[in-house]
């Protein structure tokens, strides 16, 4: 039996790879799109028994040709980039090819496991697993409101296992080939280490500088959750994955300076301090991202509390400087 793990060179996929092998798991079909190839350096270290390209896989699919073979899919491939304005393509990608592995594994009895976003509560302040929270910004996150919504509608005609998981601000290792979209930890890194300094946006929505807030959580995290869901196979449901504690921007870049520092051999500093001696730099909002931008996301964790998911999350002082250390390490 196979496991099927889609985007599999990219960040999350990569990664839930790298945790199937740990778990003895080498029987994997990593299916992707590597039009930009730089992706394939976060399989190199991992153990699959084939690769497949998107379009190639969803034709298999439809032939048939994995029928009775896949033990479980982890749907972790779509466009994620939020300002991205291609809507026919946005649609197919996140949308259609979501509906298209549902319909196989409903019909096939497969687990499936695929990746929701946060993206889909929009501007909102609370940040439930409900219809009446969710306004999404952008054709990013409809396309992902859009394939919730199917699910619900089919939820009570499911044959199988459906994990819904809302990914709120996923960051570590394997994201180096996301370019613009890595998270604000891989910025502020190399920023650091070319700079000197970190560079954070002026504050907006009433938020101080480098103050807005959100739910930052570790892809050791993300891994653990999907690995507690593929485990439970009698849980269904969407779930939001977030630690379910937001914090500043001016935290991740205290953070990820003070692990470079105490790489150094240098004393920790105050974020006070850090700002007195130029080390975080504020920067203009940028006006594209106005009214598309969320400054406050919290994860609300009670659903997932209630599935029987009891391990605690990585703070983002713990996360990042793990993540620092990997990064310096490679």
């Amino acid at each position: 039996m196979y496991y099927i793990v889609t985007g599999a060179a990219g960040f999350i996929g990569s990664n839930l790879v790298k945790a199937l092998n740990e778990r003895g798991e080498k029987n994997i079909i990593a299916v992707d799109n590597l039009k930009y190839a730089d992706k394939f350096k976060n399989l190199v270290d991992c153990d699959i028994a084939d690769f497949l390209d998107k379009e190639d896989f969803r034709k298999k699919i439809q032939e048939g040709f994995f029928d009775g073979l896949v033990a479980a899919v982890l749907h972790q491939g779509a466009c994620s980039d939020t300002m991205e304005t291609d809507g026919r393509y946005m649609m197919d990608n996140n949308y259609q090819y979501s509906l298209e592995l549902l319909n196989y594994c409903q019909s096939e009895e497969i687990p499936f496991l695929y990746a929701s976003s946060a993206s889909v509560y929009g501007a909102g302040s609370r940040f439930m697993e409900s219809r009446e929270c969710e306004a999404p910004l952008n054709v990013y996150a409809y396309s992902k409101f859009l394939f919730d919504q199917i699910m619900r509608r089919r939820w009570h005609k499911r044959g199988a296992q459906i994990v819904g998981l809302r990914y709120f601000n996923v960051y570590g290792s394997r994201e180096q080939h996301k370019g613009r979209m890595a998270s604000v930890a891989y910025h502020f890194f190399n920023q650091y280490r070319n700079d000197g300094r970190v560079k954070l946006f002026e504050g907006c929505d009433g938020y101080d500088n480098g103050g807005q807030l959100r739910d930052f959580v570790s892809i050791e995290d993300v891994v653990r959750v999907n690995m507690y869901f593929l485990d439970h196979p009698e849980i269904s449901g969407i779930y939001n994955l977030g630690t379910g504690q937001a914090q500043s921007f001016n935290d991740v870049a205290a953070a990820t300076i003070n692990a470079l520092r105490s790489a150094e051999g240098k004393s920790v500093l105050s974020l006070a301090e850090l700002q007195d001696q130029g080390l975080i730099e504020y920067i203009p909002f940028p006006d594209a991202l106005r009214g598309k931008y969320q400054s406050y996301t919290q994860a609300d964790i009670s659903a997932l509390r209630s599935s029987g998911y009891t391990a605690s999350f990585l703070t983002v002082e713990q996360g990042v400087g793990r993540y620092v250390e990997r990064m310096l390490k490679e």
